[in-house]
């Protein structure tokens, strides 16, 4: 069966090991870490920088990854460009941080955002001297612009919440009409990336930013932005491989766009290992969806029926399921779990402001699925929470 299938390629995990925390990071198939042992035994060298043999092949493993990502998105190589950043967060700052005063009129987010949405937007908000207009998501991903003015608006989303797993509604048309009013539009696309991935290709976004660490590879972010929204950029953060040329007082940026990203060196081998897990990931996105829903749906039929516990959130196939247990704390359930094997995660998810501020919850436990998740860690994890519920 599928889940069999899947589990393969994660020879390394013992079946009594039950990780259930792939929304904070996901793990990594047998393809990533050879690609990445690869790298460090055979050309560990710098990437370009160097016009030795091990650096030309550092140079076409990561354009490759540029390229696959690009396709992969089906943005234009013309209009487009892919860069890597440490995580989605960084590339998110990168990006509102150094934004031209004067270009944007306000900046629109929702209340749902994982905090490196809302507190980027704060602060970016902050330093351009223009309002900050918090909106409205609904549970089931509607996001409400009703009532605000989009006109030069800089809009930023999660293309997927991280408590939920619900996907935002109507993308494509919230682009079509930031755009038109002359706006632009940032995405998280975090949780998209491994789990809605068909639902970014083709959108017609400014920028989606999301993390290779929760799309089974290592720890890197990746930006696919517009070469107008990278050109804009005033660069404040800046050092080696961004610059064509240094003066005294000044400098002349990079030709290639990507540069406006990448301060400095860059993590080679994760990128390379990003290249590997993107070639594993792609073929098997649409069977890896349909296996986390099965799953997801069948763990979330059962902890409704518990008693002590209530699921969080609206009744939607998902591979990220938030519940609230009563009579015991959130930290100390996830402890009593990780005694019986199973890895989940507890607490706020970096959602402050949505769950702890507006809906006056208090700490959660997260079961987050992904392409390692089997039939036997589902039933051992239903057996284990039943039982614990139903103890208290």
């Amino acid at each position: 069966m599928a889940s069999t299938g899947l589990r393969a390629d994660f020879p390394y995990l013992d079946a009594d090991e039950v990780y259930l925390d792939a929304a904070c990071q996901s793990l990594r198939p047998l393809p990533v870490l050879d690609a990445m042992t690869d790298y460090y035994t055979t050309f560990g060298a710098c990437g370009e920088r160097g016009r030795y043999a091990w650096g030309r092949r550092v140079d076409q493993a990561v354009e490759a990854a540029r390229v696959s990502t690009l396709a992969a998105l089906r943005a234009s190589p013309r209009t487009h460009t892919c860069a890597f950043t440490l995580n989605t967060t960084m590339g998110l700052n990168l990006l509102l941080q150094q934004l031209p005063p004067g270009r944007y009129a306000r900046v629109i987010t929702t209340h749902h955002e994982h905090n490196s949405v809302f507190l980027s937007t704060m602060t970016a908000a902050r330093r351009l001297g223009i309002p900050r207009h918090v909106v409205e998501r609904s549970l089931h991903g509607d996001v409400d612009l009703t009532a605000v003015d989009l006109t030069d608006a800089l809009v930023v989303l999660s293309a997927m919440d991280n408590v939920t797993g619900t996907v935002t509604r109507d993308l494509p048309a919230i682009a079509a009409e930031v755009h038109r009013r002359g706006g632009a539009l940032l995405l998280d696309a975090a949780q998209a990336a491994p789990h809605a991935f068909a639902s970014l290709r083709g959108l017609d976004a400014d920028a989606i930013c999301f993390s290779a660490h929760k799309l089974y590879g290592p720890s890197l972010g990746v930006v696919v932005a517009t070469d107008a929204l990278l050109r804009s950029l005033e660069l404040t953060f800046v050092g080696g491989g961004q610059v064509d040329a240094v003066t005294t007082d000044g400098f002349v940026p990079a030709a290639a766009v990507h540069t406006r990203l990448e301060p400095g060196l860059q993590a080679w081998g994760e990128i390379i290992g990003y290249g590997a897990a993107l070639a594993w990931f792609l073929p098997r996105s649409a069977e890896i969806e349909r296996h986390e829903d099965a799953l997801g749906a069948r763990l979330r039929d059962a902890l409704v029926e518990m008693p002590n516990l209530r699921v969080f959130g609206p009744v939607e196939r998902s591979a990220t399921i938030s519940v609230v247990p009563e009579r015991v704390d959130a930290h100390r359930l996830a402890a009593f779990l990780s005694q019986a094997g199973i890895m989940v995660r507890s607490g706020h998810f970096c959602a402050h402001h949505w769950l702890d501020e507006r809906a006056h919850l208090p700490t959660l436990v997260r079961f987050s699925l992904g392409a390692h998740t089997t039939e036997s860690d589902i039933d051992h994890s239903i057996v284990v929470m039943d039982r614990l519920m139903r103890g208290l």
